[in-house]
């Protein structure tokens, strides 16, 4: 299976965000499945050093692309580093999220919240799709949310963002279909990375390990995957409510949370 997986999609995969997280996490995942790698993220530090390490674990080769998705014209700076390279999975991670009640979220950080988690997997995958359908084969994977699946009072600016995301993942795998490229939206819940670490009380988190594993397992299976039992569970159950009633049942449940 590993090997019939990098036929697929291999032999390059390109993760932003891979400097932590889920994206590190993907980075690992795939090296295992003997992928060379483009990997990008602000830290470029952290990616030398994650170069390095999986060189010697697994001898595969990786480039690294120092790159700030706040700025709207990084994507077009990915796209044009890696002409000529034959990268079958893409693998659109990089994001951040904003908690708190609306009014009182900083307007400049919603800025460059949606500039990262919309304006960059859009463009990133707008670029990759005509190199993709030319191979005839290969796949994309969008790291979205479940807060992506309704409307989360006290994460309004992050779920509409993830919203986005779910939506785009959503039209392109339909797009997508009889081309050979698969489209898959990952929808995790709590994920360990460096934004939970500082948490107490999170139940129900997940290694990021097992959402990148999950993820890739589920390639073929769009177009949204929610890799955790209880967050299916918990927002199939929500979708299935009047929407007022979701809605309100969220609103409170954080409020006492607060």
């Amino acid at each position: 299976m590993p090997r019939q997986f990098r036929d697929t999609y291999g032999p390059i995969a390109l993760v932003t965000g891979a400097s932590s997280g889920i994206g590190l996490a993907f980075a690992e995942e795939l090296a295992d499945r003997g992928f060379d790698l483009v990997l990008t993220a602000r830290r470029t530090d952290r990616l030398d050093a994650l170069a390095e390490r999986l060189l010697s674990s697994h001898a595969v080769r990786t480039t690294v692309i120092g790159a700030d998705l706040a700025d709207p014209e990084t994507p077009a700076r990915i796209l044009e580093a890696t002409l000529g390279a034959d990268i079958g999975l893409v693998v659109s991670n990089a994001g951040f999220n904003l908690k708190g009640a609306f009014e009182d979220t900083d307007a400049l950080a919603m800025a460059k919240m949606l500039t990262v988690n919309c304006h960059a997997p859009l463009q990133i995958a707008h670029g990759m799709i005509p190199r993709l359908r030319a191979r005839g084969h290969g796949g994309i994977v969008f790291t979205g949310s479940v807060e992506g699946l309704i409307g989360c009072p006290y994460s309004a600016a992050y779920s509409a963002s993830k919203a986005l995301v779910v939506a785009l993942g959503e039209a392109l795998w339909g797009e997508m279909l009889g081309t050979g490229v698969d489209v898959l939206t990952l929808c995790p819940g709590a994920t360990e990375s460096e934004a939970t670490a500082g948490m107490t009380g999170l139940a129900n988190l997940q290694g990021a390990r097992e959402v990148a594993k999950l993820a890739l397992d589920n390639v073929r299976e769009g177009p949204t995957f929610v890799p955790h039992a209880h967050y299916r569970a918990t927002f199939d159950h929500l979708r299935a409510l009047p929407r007022r009633e979701a809605l309100a049942q969220m609103a409170e449940g954080m409020r006492k949370r607060a």
